[in-house]
């Protein structure tokens, strides 16, 4: 007699009967999930890909698209190292290291026999480095993947919002060629509803839900959970993060089952603190699930601090009216959130929660202030490419004078003109005294109307989840790989600290081609 486990923790009798039989079944449908596939496959194994959501793609296909790669598996691990603050196992580390080197010639393979797809030579894909100066850092480098002429990315993903220049969507029509090449068996609309395994706890598949009822899946090999992490599931974001309320900016797919079904099973878990993410608007409609990013910048090394040359034409104030940090740090959509978490624990407040964002009508008039990352098949949005429409929606609001725009965010005027002037005195110095903002990012507020948008810490993806080993077993709490259950992706990702750009595509695909072949190369039970 075996127990089914559901996403709740809920366990159930079960007569060991299933209605399909498979090798591997490898949970979510993003990159991870897809590399997992393809691996699984190509060692031999018969493969399941599910996904719960009604299109494929998860969070991957709303990224960039740049796998990050290295050049020496040396430094590469070194500056992991750093910047995970021993937070991660050195095995776990140096599996991602060297698989950061492997990385590029495993795009070219993916890319072999997809009609007019290459590898990407743009400026962004040829920037060296990491985010940060330590140890190592200059290994790092881009790869991405160039569509051929002709391709209609609307055609093929109508329900993605991204930027036209994102390399998201070009990867996963590669990816996707390839599942489809090698005639695995996709199944979308088909959440998992929970795991089935022995009474010793060995994994032997799922339970599968739908439209037609629960359909009990054999795994004869391994189950592979690669299906993200947690960003829309309120319950737990209020669990494990100081901030409230923190909005979500692209999946409402990511609800955490992945996390529940593995902790049913006695998974540790690790990392549940740490998440990529930025400041961003709020929709006016309270049931659009999506935060509306912040236009991204480009990112900035502070051993490069004179290379961040784009102009920021905002600053962001607190609710007193007061500036607080640097609004552009090295890599502003991963940590420019941090700042706002900050509780007031005489009051049991949070100060910063939501922030102002203030510009004015020169800043609004250089670009959008928005950047949208979702793949919906039934919310989307489109910023307008001059605000006007986030105007009419509220989204963004005008004022005339200092004082009225002070009266609109219910600040004392003369805060917020003693903040305005201060920071334009900044702006004629040439140097962020306060912040220590980049000099190139510096722009003055002075040019009426100004305006203005409530601002809120947004997650855009999640680092926390099952504690994995160098073979991405799932571990218990007592450091034992639950049997023929692995993880991939950013379930329980590697980056326990301070995240690198590019990173968790990178994770995507090393830790689904260890996953893959580990699963395939397992004995059937």
């Amino acid at each position: 007699m075996a127990e089914v486990f559901s996403s709740d923790g809920t366990a159930h009798l079960d007569d060991g009967a299933f209605d399909d039989t498979y090798d591997v079944v490898v949970v979510g449908y993003g990159f991870a999930g897809a590399v997992t596939a393809i691996e699984a496959a190509d060692h031999g194994a018969r493969v399941l890909l599910v996904e719960k959501m009604p299109d494929a793609g998860g969070l991957s296909i709303c990224s960039g698209g740049a796998v990050r790669c290295a050049d020496d598996a040396d430094d590469a691990f070194e500056y992991l190292k750093a910047t995970n603050a021993g937070a991660t196992p050195d095995d776990v580390l140096r599996v991602l290291a060297e698989g950061m080197v492997e990385a590029e010639d495993y795009v070219k393979r993916l890319i072999q026999g997809v009609d007019g797809a290459s590898l990407k030579a743009t400026e962004f894909a040829g920037k060296r480095g990491g985010n940060y100066p330590f140890p190592g850092w200059e290994t790092f480098y881009h790869t991405q993947v160039e569509v051929p002429d002709g391709f209609d990315r609307l055609e093929h993903f109508p329900n993605v919002r991204t930027r036209p220049s994102s390399g998201g969507p070009g990867m996963f029509w590669v990816l996707n060629s390839n599942i489809e090449r090698r005639g695995i068996d996709v199944r979308v609309n088909t959440p998992v509803a929970g795991l089935i395994r022995s009474s010793d706890n060995e994994v032997r598949g799922v339970v599968l839900g739908g439209s037609s009822g629960d359909r009990r899946v054999s795994a004869r090999r391994a189950v592979v959970l690669a299906c993200g992490g947690f960003e829309f599931a309120p319950e737990m974001k209020a669990q494990y993060w100081e901030g409230k309320p923190v909005l979500t900016a692209s999946s409402r797919g990511n609800t955490g089952d992945g996390i529940r079904m593995a902790q049913a099973l006695g998974a540790d878990l690790w990392h549940m603190w740490h998440f990529h993410g930025c400041y961003a608007f709020r929709h006016p409609d309270p049931d659009f699930p999506f935060a509306l990013r912040v236009k991204r910048l480009p990112d900035w090394n502070p051993a490069k601090k004179d290379d961040a040359d784009v102009k920021m034409v905002w600053i962001v104030v607190d609710q007193l009216g007061k500036r607080y940090m640097n609004e552009c740090p090295p890599y502003a959509q991963d940590t420019s959130h941090r700042p706002m978490h900050f509780m007031d624990s005489e009051t049991m407040s949070y100060p910063r929660i939501p922030s102002y964002l203030i510009t004015d009508q020169a800043g609004a008039s250089t670009y959008q202030l928005g950047d949208i990352r979702t793949n919906d098949h039934e919310f989307a949005y489109d910023w307008s490419e001059d605000n006007s429409r986030e105007l009419q929606l509220g989204i963004l609001k005008q004022a005339l004078t200092v004082s009225d725009l002070a009266d609109q965010m219910g600040v004392d005027p003369d805060v917020l003109q003693d903040t305005i002037d201060r920071w334009n005195a900044l702006c004629d110095a040439g140097e962020d005294e306060d912040f220590s903002r980049p000099p190139g990012t510096m722009a003055k507020i002075e040019t009426p109307p100004y305006i203005f948008g409530q601002v809120w810490p947004t997650v855009s993806n999640t680092q926390g989840g099952p504690v994995h080993n160098a073979r991405q077993q799932i571990l218990n709490t007592a450091g034992k790989p639950i049997s023929r259950l692995y993880a991939a992706g950013e379930l329980g990702s590697s980056f326990g600290h301070l995240y690198l750009s590019g990173g968790n595509i990178a994770e995507c695909f090393v830790t689904g081609w260890v996953a893959g072949r580990e699963s395939a190369g397992l004995e059937p039970w």
